[in-house]
């Protein structure tokens, strides 16, 4: 027996999505690479939001068996709306997997993390030999740092200590990133903060010297991973 009060059949966004029409173009062509018996890594976003509801129509036209490895609740709840049923990185290793950015450059290299789930996107984009990254014309940018912070997932108990760090590290700007629809800050799933941070400059050593600070779980810089960008 399915539920089938509102919430476990209606599908949400929070907000208004942007190039929305640019970001369903880009949802068809991941779409059209899946394929009967694969497990797919999903990732976090408006574009990968639009995604599954593409796969989700292509699974149920030509009768296909996928599973899918959700990096977030909000993910975990598309594809139960969906009926696209879900496995954990315990039980499966993912085919192939799809996410969106904040910023790409042209290394390839990413900022991700506004909506919170770089850890777990992390661990997912590691597990695939296959990445895919989902984006608009918008999120291009020349160097990584030009439009957005770079989020950092942090311990609550080393806040005060990583913020000194950061700074040392060249930091400009260092915020803590604060809930809208509740009263003090943004709580990861894992029960961390976010700080988002600017640099002037974010060479490529700073994903891995970030995370030595003690007390930093997870930043949002992808740097060197395997990835193919699908754009318009």
């Amino acid at each position: 027996m399915n539920w089938e009060n509102k919430i476990a059949t209606t599908l949400q966004w929070s907000s208004e999505i942007s190039n929305k029409e640019q970001k369903e173009k880009v949802a068809q062509k991941v779409a059209e690479r899946v394929k009967d018996g694969d497990v797919i890594g999903v990732g976090s976003g408006s574009t990968s939001f639009l995604a599954l509801q593409a796969i989700s129509e292509k699974v149920k036209v030509e009768g296909l068996n996928v599973l899918a490895i959700p990096t977030s609740h909000e993910v975990s709840l598309t594809c139960s709306i969906l009926g696209i049923p879900t496995t954990t990185l315990l039980n499966a290793k993912p085919d192939w997997a799809f996410d969106g950015a904040d910023e790409v450059d042209p290394n390839k290299s990413l900022i991700k993390g506004r909506g919170g789930a770089m850890f777990a996107e992390k661990i997912v984009m590691k597990s695939s030999s296959e990445n895919y990254i989902l984006v608009d014309q918008s999120k291009f940018v020349s160097k990584l740092g030009e439009k957005f912070a770079v989020p950092v997932e942090v311990d609550p108990r080393a806040v005060n200590l990583v913020e000194v760090e950061l700074d040392k590290l060249g930091a400009t700007e260092v915020n803590l990133r604060l809930a809208v629809s509740k009263d003090g800050p943004v709580l990861t799933e894992a029960g961390n903060i976010i700080l988002d941070v600017r640099f002037k400059e974010i060479p490529n050593s700073y994903e891995k010297e970030i995370k030595s600070i003690p007390g930093v779980i997870e930043t949002g810089l992808f740097v060197g991973f395997p990835v193919e960008i699908l754009s318009v």
